[in-house]
């Protein structure tokens, strides 16, 4: 088992494994946090595996921009708006607790569980090797020509990003 691990193959999915678990890991912590900069941290921590994940498929330049676009303007404007919001006063009512977290319980349990048994039973094709160039030339023209959507839809993702964190930090003012 341990000369498994130290060949490429097993190091690799050893890397996958941690990038996959910062990624839930961060997730959760976005999710059940108390503290909304808490949350913002773990969401960063999150966007960073998504990162981690991309580049781990041989797409850095999809890792970059993640980290540049998610991580960098969408986690740096929702802290600015939480450190611009006056802090609320006035008790904070509790959680009711009901049937919600057992029925999100089960269906994520069987969600997992469906998804672990597709991916034993189905046999998965060999990925072939495609050399990544990263030529700024074949980025532009893949931008410009068939991804001008995709980027297009980035620049309205960061509008309402800005727009929300600009919404956050007013709503606190007088």
């Amino acid at each position: 088992m341990t000369q498994e691990l130290l060949t490429p193959q097993g190091l690799g999915g050893l890397v996958f494994l941690a990038i996959g678990a910062a990624t839930v890991i961060g997730a959760l912590i976005a999710v059940n946090a108390k503290s909304l900069i808490r949350a913002v941290t773990g969401l960063c921590l999150s966007l960073i595996g998504v990162a981690g994940l991309y580049y781990f498929l041989n797409s850095p330049f999809l890792a970059l921009m993640e980290i540049l676009i998610y991580v960098g303007a969408v986690g740096v404007a929702i802290a600015f708006a939480v450190m611009l919001a006056e802090p609320e006063q006035g008790d904070k009512p509790g959680r009711a607790i009901g049937l919600g977290p057992f029925f999100g319980f089960i269906g994520g349990g069987m969600l997992v569980w469906g998804l672990v048994v597709v991916g034993l039973k189905t046999k998965w094709p060999a990925a072939a090797v495609k050399i990544n160039t990263g030529s700024m030339l074949a980025v532009g023209k893949a931008l410009l020509g068939s991804y001008s959507m995709v980027f297009e839809l980035i620049s309205v993702v960061l509008l309402m990003a800005i727009i929300g964190a600009l919404a956050l930090g007013r709503r606190g003012r007088d």
